[in-house]
């Protein structure tokens, strides 16, 4: 299996993308594609190519965070999230990551491999651990800011086939993000979306609220990306603040008690939490609804989160999520006729 990674996307590449890629394929037993300026990648990796199987495919061009997305995917296709893309396209790798410009990614995968039959609109699915019983998928994550009822109702069927097949639950819960519990709460798009999710055949389990994350209420979350984007900031900029805080009173107390930093840590239960909270813990969110295994990895990803970002997919090229998609969508129309 061959995972393509974007060498040039993120604030701290190429450098740490390939420190995180050299961690992966000794850990992950996978082999590598670092997509990027050939010449500073054989100085960075060199060493590590024939040993650890990983390859080198030259992108002379690199599209910036502040670039226009559809224009900087049309006039560089040199660049590596273009380049990256196509691999997967080829079949040449089973999956292409990137922490670059994340605009950029979506339309290139759009563009290059196509939305899925059935799926209009692709959306952004994250993995969230904050509840103490599992991990929940949030859908849509930021990729679609204006959305129709049926798109959320389509982010749902994405969700339930990702839920079943990457975190094995047989008949996940399905839950509509809304101001309140109660049928009839919320917008006129909650309101339309939840009648139109009534009507599938999923695991619709109604509304749930902004404190349910952490209450595992729900396996996949489901609302427009807009919102999703909003709120999944928050949690990252609530996290970062929360562990920031509890390691200067870890320091004050390992202090006082002359207790080692990581023994405290581990008493107080807050290595747990900062697992939680880390988005480098799960590496990336993963592009639901395009012809191809996509993961969007935080921009400021350093190697640890490239690693499992790589980790992650892996385990969507084995379970094969993008075919279990397409033919829960081919079953879905046969349904509808």
């Amino acid at each position: 299996m061959i995972i393509a990674v974007d060498a040039e996307g993120g604030d701290y590449a190429p450098h740490e993308v390939v420190k995180g890629a050299i961690k992966a394929a000794q850990e992950h037993e996978v082999e590598i594609a670092l997509v990027g300026r050939r010449d500073i990648l054989h100085v960075l990796a060199g060493k590590h190519l024939d040993k650890l199987g990983m390859t080198i495919v030259d992108a002379n061009e690199v599209i910036g965070f502040h670039e226009h997305a559809v224009e900087a995917v049309t006039c560089k296709p040199q660049s590596s999230i273009v380049i990256g893309t196509n691999l997967v396209k080829e079949g040449s790798a089973a999956a292409f990551i990137s922490a670059g410009n994340t605009g950029a990614v979506f339309y290139a995968a759009i563009s290059i491999l196509g939305r899925l039959n059935g799926i209009e609109r692709p959306a952004i699915g994250t993995l969230l651990g904050l509840s103490s019983n599992g991990q929940t998928l949030f859908i849509d994550s930021g990729a679609n800011t204006d959305c129709r009822p049926i798109h959320l109702v389509h982010f749902a069927r994405l969700g339930n086939v990702y839920a079943r097949e990457i975190l094995g639950i047989a008949s996940p819960r399905i839950g509509l993000l809304n101001n309140g519990a109660e049928p009839g709460k919320g917008n006129r798009l909650a309101r339309e979306s939840y009648d139109l999710l009534k009507q599938t055949d999923l695991n619709f389990i109604g509304n749930v609220e902004g404190h349910d994350f952490v209450r595992d209420r729900a396996d996949v979350i489901v609302t427009d990306g807009f919102t999703g984007n909003i709120i999944l900031k928050t949690i990252e900029g609530l996290g970062d603040n929360w562990l920031n805080s509890l390691t200067q009173v870890g320091q004050v107390f390992s202090k006082a008690y002359r207790l080692s930093r990581q023994a405290l840590h581990r008493d107080m239960g807050i290595d747990s939490w900062a697992k939680k909270l880390d988005y480098k813990e799960s590496g990336g969110a993963t592009l639901l609804g395009v012809n191809g295994n996509i993961i969007i990895a935080h921009g400021r990803s350093q190697a640890k989160a490239i690693m499992n970002a790589i980790g992650m997919a892996k385990r969507t090229a084995e379970k094969e999520l993008c075919q279990k998609i397409k033919e829960e969508q081919y079953e879905q129309a046969n349904g509808d006729k």
